[in-house]
């Protein structure tokens, strides 16, 4: 977790600056769940992460590849009901033809 605030940090002082009051609350409800993105045992520890929050932000810095099944499996979770954000990290494709994809068609439905 210290890696994940440091990293934080570090953005935000490359883009645009850290408020000193509101810092601290950001860290206080960033969270972070490590395990297999096919093993709903990893998305059940991230429902119960997630407490009782109810819009959480699901931040994918993952290859495409992953990212119907992790959708999914954050669906089945409950972990991405009505409000919850997905934020998928570029690229989205392997290649130029391929990067569109996901906006396009993507391989999931979480409204």
């Amino acid at each position: 977790m210290p890696q994940l605030q440091a990293r934080a940090r570090d953005s935000l002082e490359q883009h645009g600056g850290v408020d000193p009051v509101a810092f601290p609350r950001l860290i206080s409800l960033l969270k972070y769940v490590d395990g297999d993105y096919s093993d709903a045992a990893t998305f059940r520890a991230l429902r119960t992460a997630l407490g009782t929050a109810r819009q959480p932000a699901h931040y994918l810095a993952i290859p495409p590849a992953l990212f119907g099944t992790v959708v999914e499996q954050l669906v089945s979770s409950g972990g991405a009901s009505a409000g919850a954000r997905v934020i998928l990290e570029k690229p989205f494709g392997r290649d130029l033809s391929s990067a569109p994809r996901p906006q396009r068609d993507p391989p999931w439905d979480i409204r």
